[in-house]
């Protein structure tokens, strides 16, 4: 593709009248024209463009090098748009609409004809719709009256971005704009959870935890390929690596021992070895790169840092990246399912 001019702009997401900023008024008129901005959101930065519009929607893919069967969250800032987008709001969306949104809560419906352009769902007859809780994607989304199709504004398969400096570093030359707001909140992209069935299933963990959705509808299932990688995924976009750094990246399940011989192993065939681990345990480890995002005593902090220690292990040039296995617990079980995708499901097991 040829190479464009990024504007970069950098805004205060909490002044009162965001509104008012040029830099946001030019951004909602570059998506009225079809053109495709970064902004942030509460999980990662989003890759934004006219969801109405197969022109701009190319554009996204282009940008991305991202498979075209890999369908596209559209980002919504009313309840107005939501139905003007859908055949029907279940009541069990309906009650996770009122307790999660705005939030990191995708929701998957039944959508209406003629109203997005075909290549934001690849050709299913369902839409992923969330409201994200930021106040630059919410202006943005409400100044230019559009929905607006967001995947993460990252380079395909790459980590995610969560700094306007990751999309920069992914997507300059090739984007009308970056907006700048600041480093994002979650660090993990929303959960997917598809509403069409009656047990809703999770297609992908992220902000809001299983335990906080079956808190309010009761129980949801979990798509088989989550947990099986020989399973097809029900969302085609779900077969894909993800959020992987350039360097091989293995899991290693086993005692800080077991990983430590590991890393020898590496060491002595002359590799720069990195190691992704707890805070608790990076004192007790020896690793060319030792990197911790946070501490297994909160895992939000894991989560918030994971996309962009993945980054980091790219910046120090490592040839090889061993990883911890988190508890599958709450946003661990987000964590886990980035890190597994990092790693193509290459996990080493203590025998």
């Amino acid at each position: 593709m040829s190479i464009v001019k990024t504007e970069f702009w950098t805004v205060d997401k909490n002044v009162d009248n965001l509104r008012n900023y040029p830099q946001i008024t030019q951004s909602t008129q570059m998506l009225i024209r079809n053109e495709v901005v970064a902004f942030p959101t509460e999980t990662v930065y989003g890759l934004g463009a006219n969801a109405k519009s197969d022109e701009a929607v190319k554009k996204v893919f282009m940008a991305k090098g991202r498979p075209g069967d890999n369908p596209l969250i559209v980002h919504i800032a009313s309840r107005t748009q939501l139905d003007e987008l859908v055949e029907d709001v279940p009541g069990q969306a309906e009650r996770l609409i009122e307790a999660f949104w705005p939030g990191p809560l995708t929701l998957i419906f039944n959508k209406k004809q003629g109203k997005l352009s075909d290549l934001v769902t690849a050709g299913l007859e369902t839409v992923a719709i969330r409201m994200p809780d930021h106040p630059v994607a919410l202006c943005l989304i409400q100044e230019s009256g559009l929905p607006i199709a967001a995947p993460s504004a990252n380079t395909s398969g790459r980590p995610s971005p969560t700094t306007a400096q990751h999309v920069k570093d992914d997507l300059s030359g090739k984007i009308a704009a970056i907006v700048d707001g600041g480093a994002t909140g979650i660090g993990v992209e929303s959960t997917v959870l598809d509403c069409t069935e009656n047990t809703p299933v999770i297609l992908r963990p992220g902000g809001v935890t299983r335990e906080e959705i079956e808190a309010v509808i009761g129980e949801v299932r979990v798509d088989a390929a989550l947990k099986n990688k020989a399973a097809a995924p029900k969302s085609p976009g779900m077969k894909y690596t993800h959020y992987a750094p350039k360097a091989p990246f293995i899991l290693v399940d086993g005692n800080l021992s077991f990983m430590q011989e590991l890393i020898d192993e590496k060491k002595l065939q002359g590799l720069k070895v990195g190691v992704f681990i707890a805070k608790e345990h990076e004192n007790e480890i020896k690793a060319d790169y030792i990197l911790a995002p946070g501490t297994s005593s909160d895992l939000y902090t894991v989560a918030t840092g994971l996309y962009d220690t993945l980054r980091k292990f790219d910046e120090l040039e490592a040839d090889f990246i061993f990883g911890e296995v988190f508890p599958v617990t709450g946003i661990g079980e987000a964590i886990m399912n980035r890190l597994l995708k990092a790693a193509g499901h290459e996990v080493v097991k203590q025998m």
